[in-house]
């Protein structure tokens, strides 16, 4: 029985409908990688220092998928793109390129010979670096036959193991795609050298029904997302394989007594996405990661970076002798008692941003307000804004003030003493440039604690980018 590969594009979609942190990034990527799909597709580079830890950060953590990023029609973007994929157990390099006359005038500005010439060198240039070469073939539906042909065996000669053609405009209904996809194969007989996949725009509601119909004509790879918004469903196509691969003798590597699991699961990840706008938006989960006082500083400093510090050799040894200290009192350190160690130990900057007052207005029938001042430089700042809760309000507040919006990787609350009157300990992490910087509130306040954590967070990226 062959393996029909389902290869999730659920990131690349949400860079263009909504926004998933860092963090919640990866977990999809674990999520996807323990789900059994085979290939987990990432956005391509856009900005080199942040999309390179990206990519590099969800490679290291993808053990049994293939992970794909794409590359642009230039000479430099394959060796950019393979440098922070290289370290992934499976990667792929993709080469998506137009093949319809609109989309090659249009989003490339290349006359046919041109693109497919730019095509065949970008997947030779992938070759030489990447075993796994894919070819995307955008528009395919709506190209000119003989062009898609002969684009399809350049791409083939010039070293692509896979070839997916994509039906962009979904207008094509089971029966039709399947006879284009038969004509194809006819057409170009090297596609039984490769693997053959197809991507399917949901527009008139068939990307499910269009992928299965070109199962039955010999494809062997079926782009998909978790949460779809305009293509097919992993969720369904697997349901469906399962159900009824052996009428075409294939099957998939999803486990699919897991699958409502972790649908859920990336459901929830990608629901909070779509409704995200507000500065309160981190992920609350515990990695599970704990050290103890017989770790020494090497193993400190490596679980710092898998939370997405970059500790200078000075600043690393502040935080391995406050978690010396710490650990010795205690069995285990966990990896958010190490982000408040960071956030207290770490990169201690002199203030730009002080608290001068705040107010919020809160309520279960009104939504929360801040009104906050700031100093900076001896000059009073204010700004007044909504927000989901009291903190947000706050932080939005902030934000409105210092003219910046850096994403909150992360919000903890706990108390430090107990009773009515109750220390609040509150560590916010933002991050910039790719990098995590970390501030610690203490107030019987909540709200207050909150304020003078992200402040402090925020001093520090404000030092360092004046630095730099």
């Amino acid at each position: 029985m062959n393996t029909i590969k389902l290869s999730d594009v659920t990131m690349k979609q949400t860079a263009d409908s909504f926004s998933l942190s860092f963090k919640e990034k990866i977990e999809l990527a674990k999520l996807l990688d323990k789900l059994g799909v085979s290939v987990i597709e990432l956005e391509g580079i856009e900005n080199a220092r942040i999309d390179s830890l990206r990519i590099k950060s969800i490679a290291a953590a993808v053990n049994g998928s293939t992970v794909a990023v794409p590359v642009q029609l230039t000479q430099e973007s394959p060796a950019q793109v393979w440098a922070a994929l290289q370290g992934a157990k499976s990667p792929r390099l993709q080469v998506p390129g137009a093949v319809s006359a609109v989309q090659m005038e249009y989003l490339y500005h290349k006359k046919p010979e041109a693109m497919q010439k730019a095509i065949a060198d970008t997947v030779a240039a992938c070759k030489a670096l990447c075993a796994d070469v894919e070819f995307l073939a955008d528009d395919a539906t709506r190209a000119d036959p003989a062009f898609l042909a002969a684009t399809l065996k350049a791409a083939i000669a010039a070293g692509a193991t896979t070839v997916t053609v994509c039906d962009t405009a979904g207008s094509m209904l089971p029966a039709e795609f399947a006879a284009f996809i038969k004509g194809l194969y006819g057409a170009v007989p090297e596609l039984k050298d490769v693997h053959v996949g197809v991507s399917c725009c949901n527009a008139l509601a068939m990307a499910d029904a269009c992928a299965i119909a070109a199962v039955g004509e010999g494809v062997t790879e079926l782009k998909a997302a978790a949460f779809p918004f305009d293509t097919a469903s992993i969720a369904a196509l697997a349901k469906l394989l399962s159900a009824r691969g052996d009428s075409f003798g294939v099957g998939t590597s999803v486990q699919i007594t897991q699958l409502s699991r972790i649908m859920d699961r990336i459901c929830q990840i990608c629901q909070a996405g779509k409704t995200k706008g507000t500065a309160l938006t981190a992920a609350q989960t515990e990695t599970g990661i704990y050290l103890t006082a017989h770790d020494d500083m090497a193993a400190v400093v490596k679980v710092a970076e898998q939370l997405g510090y970059d500790l200078s050799e000075d600043d690393s040894v502040k935080v391995y002798d406050a978690f010396s200290r710490i650990a010795a009192k205690k069995e285990q350190v966990s990896s958010k008692e190490l982000d408040a160690i960071i956030a207290s130990a770490a990169l201690q900057v002199p203030p730009t941003y002080k608290l001068d007052a705040f107010v919020i207005t809160s309520g279960n029938t009104i939504s929360s307000t801040a009104h906050i001042r700031l100093m900076k430089n001896d000059r009073l700042m204010e700004g007044v804004s909504m927000g989901d809760g009291p903190i947000d309000a706050a932080f939005v507040a902030i934000e409105s003030i210092t003219g910046c919006h850096y994403e909150l990787d992360d919000f903890q609350l706990q108390a430090v003493t107990e009773g009515r009157g109750a220390m609040g300990q509150t560590v916010v992490k933002l991050r910039s440039g790719g990098k995590v910087y970390s501030g610690k509130g203490i107030s019987t306040d909540i709200v207050a604690a909150g304020i003078h954590a992200y402040l402090s967070a925020l001093n520090k990226i404000v030092y360092e980018e004046e630095e730099a």
